[in-house]
Parts: C-alpha cells; sequence; structure tokens
C-alpha cells in the first residue's frame, strides 16, 4: 500500500472523530483544556508526543506535491511545530488554550476544520 494511502487512512478517522468529538462534548474538552492548561507535566508529555509524531510525518512523508498529499506533510510540519512549542513555549501554547475557551467560534471552528480535513483524508485514503 502506498505511505500516503496508508496515513490519509490512519489521520482521515482520526481527525474526523475528533472533530465530531468536540462538539458533541464540548463541556468535557473545555474542561480538558483547564486541566492540561495547568498541569505541567501533561503538556510536557503532550509536547514529546506531538514532537515525535510530528517528526516520524515529516521523516516517512515529506512530499511537496501539488494534490491532496500535501495536506499530511502539513499535519507533520504542523505537529511538528506544536510539539516544539508545547515544549519551548508553554506559556505561549497556555495563552493560546486561555484564548480558545474564552472564544466558542473559534474552538467549534477548529472542530469543523478537523472534521473537513479528515473526511476529505478519508475520501482519498478509502477511494484508492
Amino acid at each position: 500500500m502506498d505511505n500516503s494511502i496508508f496515513l490519509a487512512r490512519l489521520l482521515g478517522p482520526t481527525l474526523a472523530i475528533v472533530g465530531i468529538a468536540l462538539v458533541v462534548h464540548r463541556k468535557t474538552f473545555a474542561s480538558v483544556l483547564q486541566e492540561f492548561i495547568v498541569a505541567h507535566a501533561l503538556s510536557y508529555l503532550a509536547g514529546l508526543i506531538a514532537l515525535a509524531a510530528g517528526l516520524a510525518l515529516v521523516l516517512t512523508h515529506n512530499v511537496w506535491s501539488a494534490d491532496w498529499r500535501v495536506l499530511i506533510t502539513l499535519i507533520g510540519w504542523i505537529a511538528l511545530a506544536k510539539g516544539l512549542m508545547l515544549l519551548l513555549l508553554p506559556q505561549f501554547t497556555n495563552n493560546v488554550g486561555n484564548w480558545f475557551l474564552a472564544h466558542r467560534a473559534a474552538f467549534l471552528a477548529s472542530a469543523a476544520f478537523s472534521f473537513v480535513i479528515g473526511a476529505v483524508l478519508c475520501g482519498f485514503g478509502y477511494s484508492a
């Protein structure tokens, strides 16, 4: 199986389900985000996981083509940047988390964005 197809089949459902869960359980995720902001150990662990996941995606799928596969590459680079920010700029990421908590529309927009990207990747991954 092509690497891009495998990653689309892996990331697509994950992102789509996260998008749905963010909307369905908005209050629960808001509570989780509040706890995440104050739990430095959790933030550090999430940073390590995001860094490793992003690096794994970048190392295995650094495809800069003018088609859907670039979405996977962008997800990898975004995860890598997120991991670095969580580890190196924890106060900045706390401020971003507080901003999302204060702006319900942004929280819902991020959920919709996650769902749409997930659905697009599912479409390409499972139609191949």
